[in-house]
């Protein structure tokens, strides 16, 4: 049914409630996990344009990132990861269509009056965008 489920990221205590249900889906479908987060600060928005080298963040991103993959090796899925740099919502649906994924996974916070206002919500515009399925998790409040 899926068999690439592309894992939305924060690298953040959200990931603690996704992590659990896609990895128990993956393992009952036998589906390949492509773990995504987008590092979206003003080094990552303007990485290429200006030819910078990786922030330290970015660093600590992708570290956390190979850190969860051999994880999830070791538990016999099947895993890899990209770090992709800009907008979130734009980023998760080019990586979705490229790596041909045909579910996408992410943590949902509720609704944030103010902050999606002023920010917008990645979930709203992927949800509004995606050609294919969303598995969206509450994200527990640690």
């Amino acid at each position: 049914m899926y068999q690439k489920i592309l894992v939305a990221l924060e690298n953040g205590p959200a990931d603690e409630s996704l992590m659990p249900q896609v990895t128990g889906l993956a393992q009952r479908l036998q589906s390949q996990l492509l773990l995504l987060h987008v590092a979206d600060g003003w080094v990552a928005r303007h990485f290429d344009d200006l030819q910078l080298v990786e922030s330290e963040e970015m660093k600590e991103d992708r570290r956390y990132l190979e850190g969860l993959v051999n994880r999830l090796r070791a538990e016999g899925l099947e895993a890899s990861y990209v770090l992709a740099m800009g907008n979130p919502p734009d980023e998760i649906l080019k990586v979705a269509e490229r790596e041909k994924c045909d579910l996408i996974a992410m943590t949902t916070h509720g609704h944030r009056f103010l902050a999606d206002v002023l920010h917008g919500s990645t979930i709203a515009e992927v949800r509004h965008k995606a050609a294919i399925p969303l598995l969206l998790v509450r994200a527990i409040r640690m």
